[in-house]
């Protein structure tokens, strides 16, 4: 009678431990979530203004152009909130966070410019990297991170830049993001309130 008990204890705390870290959001990896759909995501970006539907119509993509490219595309966007995230294929944390921008830029794309930059990453690996996670919007590649450098983005990964309607810095986030409510915390926070 006595192992039966112990069974039926040992799985009731391996209930609540599991019940607890689903609630926590530290139940597992957001990359283990459903497959994110680009086309879908798309649609759903249609109707955006002609700067935003340009970072869309370039989605997945990585862009050269260096820091005069990047400065080139900003002043573009001049009048939109822009969201910056430097990620690299070999960064462990930009893997966990992708999922959350896949999604979250899907939702809110049509009102925020996002903006990839690679850094310190091969061209090989950076494109195997976004044909596993697409995102819908470009992403421009930094190899020696002179574009990071200009936009005193910090030497980590990943790390979310958020610049205001006039292109001024307004929050820099460094680390990754865990969650699409943490995420969009932050952009209505620093750049639509």
């Amino acid at each position: 009678m006595r192992p039966a008990l112990m069974i039926l204890a040992a799985c009731a705390l391996a209930a609540v431990v599991a019940v607890g870290l689903g609630q926590a959001g530290g139940g597992g990896d957001p990359a283990d979530g459903p497959s994110f759909d680009l086309a879908q995501a798309r649609e759903q970006l249609r109707g955006a203004p002609p700067e935003l539907a340009a970072l869309h119509a370039q989605s997945a993509e990585l862009l050269d152009g260096g820091p005069r490219a990047v400065e080139r595309r900003l002043r573009e966007l001049r009048g939109h909130p822009v969201v910056i995230n430097k990620w690299a294929s070999w960064c462990g944390p930009c893997r966990v966070e992708f999922p959350v921008f896949q999604r979250v830029a899907a939702r809110m794309g049509r009102e925020v410019a996002f903006l990839g930059l690679d850094g310190k990453d091969n061209r090989e690996d950076a494109a195997a990297f976004l044909s596993e996670f697409p995102l819908p919007f470009p992403s421009y590649v930094d190899p020696r991170e002179e574009v990071a450098r200009e936009l005193e983005m910090a030497v980590a990964y990943p790390v979310t830049l958020f610049l205001d309607r006039e292109g001024r810095t307004a929050f820099i986030h460094q680390g990754q993001y865990r969650s699409d409510a943490e995420l969009e915390a932050d952009i209505r926070r620093y750049l639509l309130d």
